[in-house]
Parts: structure tokens; C-alpha cells; sequence
């Protein structure tokens, strides 16, 4: 294998959405770098980051039907019943409802927690505070899909936070998505909200730490009658 190669393999791709981010940084590093030269080094760590923060890296999703995944890289933060969004329309019964947090360390990239169809994209504007509160369900900034496949539908909600100012999405309503398939991003710390199917026992913990696209939040086909693991240790 050549050096190339090597480096190529080595190296996280970044989210096409992070180019123009990355531009800036770099462009603001040269010039503060020209007039001051501790400036740059600040800029080029500064710049560093975000090319950090907008890594795409490649994930293993579970090949096995009926398995939901995580939409986030982050932490359990919430495991219990809620309310879903009024714009999900997914009725107003509360669902067994997993939010996993997202800090400015981990990827943004979002995944699709099941495969299916697209049947509803709602963006609602609204505040930005902390993700992790649970009124950020209902104040802040959100973008909620509904997936379907077969009689299950899942909803899955990106929240914005604190530093989160935009919500990204990919895809749109009719459109097919696979498990683990990228389907947006949220830029600079938040929250994502898996809304799950009546009498499905999610299989997470609050405080457990997850990877998009590949840790196991619910199995649609296994045995529901355990209660859920509501903390770490």
C-alpha cells in the first residue's frame, strides 16, 4: 500500500457542509495571521476544529431487519414517555420518547434510525436553549421527520440548542431512506428525539454513549416485557 493510500484511509472525509465554514476560518486565519502572528496560530487551531466538527466518517450499520438505530452520535440524555411534536402528527398519546444530546465534540451527522418512507418532513422556528433541558422538545428550534415501513411509523426530531443556529436537512417528504443513511446535520451542539411505536421497550440507558448509524436504541421484533434501563450505573 503506498503512502497515499495510507493517508487517504487515515483521514475522516468532512461533510460537504463544512467547506464553506472551513473556508472562512482559513481565509480569517491568513489575515489575522499577516498583522499578528500569534493570531495564526490561534486561527489555525480554530480551524483545525472545524474540520473536527465536520467529519463524515464512514459507519457499520446492523444489516438485521427490524432494529432501531441511533440517529446521533452523543449521550443519552432522556429515556420516558412523551408527547411527539403536534406537526409530526402522530396523534397525541404520549410515545415512548429516547433523546440522545449532542456536544460540539461529536459528529453531526444524522442517520435514519430505521429504513422506509419518508412520510412527513415538519420544520417549526423557535427558540435555542439548552438542548439538554426537556423543554427543548417544545421551545426550541426543531425539524421532525416520520418515517414509515410497513404499520411502523418512527419519528425522529433534530433540535437545535444553545450554539446550534441551523438545522440542515436532506431529505423530503416521499422519498426512500435506507437505516443508517445520512439524512442531515445540525451545526455546533444539540439534540436528536426518537419517537417510538407503542409497547416498544427501548434497549438504551441515560448517560449511555452512542454512534449514528450503529449503536441499538429499540429491537421492533424482540420480547417488549423488560423495563426500560433508565441509568448507568
Amino acid at each position: 500500500m503506498s503512502l497515499a493510500d495510507t493517508i487517504s484511509k487515515t483521514l475522516v472525509p468532512i461533510h460537504r457542509e463544512g467547506w464553506p465554514f472551513i473556508a472562512i476560518a482559513g481565509a480569517a486565519t491568513l489575515i489575522l495571521g499577516w498583522f499578528f502572528d500569534p493570531l495564526f496560530w490561534i486561527g489555525l487551531f480554530l480551524t483545525g476544529w472545524v474540520c473536527y466538527f465536520f467529519r463524515d466518517p464512514a459507519r457499520v450499520t446492523p444489516v438485521v431487519e427490524g432494529l432501531v438505530i441511533s440517529p446521533a452520535d452523543g449521550t443519552v440524555s432522556q429515556v420516558g414517555m412523551a408527547r411527539p411534536p403536534v406537526e409530526l402528527a402522530l396523534g397525541d398519546e404520549p410515545m415512548m420518547r429516547v433523546c440522545v444530546f449532542m456536544n460540539v465534540f461529536n459528529c453531526h451527522v444524522n442517520r435514519a434510525p430505521i429504513g422506509g418512507r419518508v412520510v412527513r418532513v415538519a420544520y417549526k422556528a423557535g427558540k435555542f436553549l439548552n438542548a439538554d433541558l426537556d423543554k427543548a422538545s417544545e421551545d426550541n428550534e426543531r425539524n421532525g421527520l416520520v418515517i414509515e415501513n410497513g404499520d411502523v411509523k418512527i419519528g425522529v426530531v433534530q433540535i437545535a440548542g444553545l450554539v446550534a443556529r441551523r438545522i440542515v436537512c436532506f431529505v423530503r417528504e416521499g422519498e426512500n431512506v435506507g437505516m443508517g443513511e445520512r439524512f442531515g446535520l445540525i451545526r455546533f451542539g444539540s439534540r436528536l428525539d426518537v419517537y417510538l411505536p407503542e409497547g416498544i421497550v427501548p434497549r438504551v440507558a441515560v448517560g449511555q454513549t452512542m454512534i449514528a448509524g450503529e449503536s441499538i436504541i429499540a429491537d421492533l421484533r424482540g420480547d417488549q416485557t423488560a423495563a426500560p434501563v433508565t441509568r448507568v450505573g
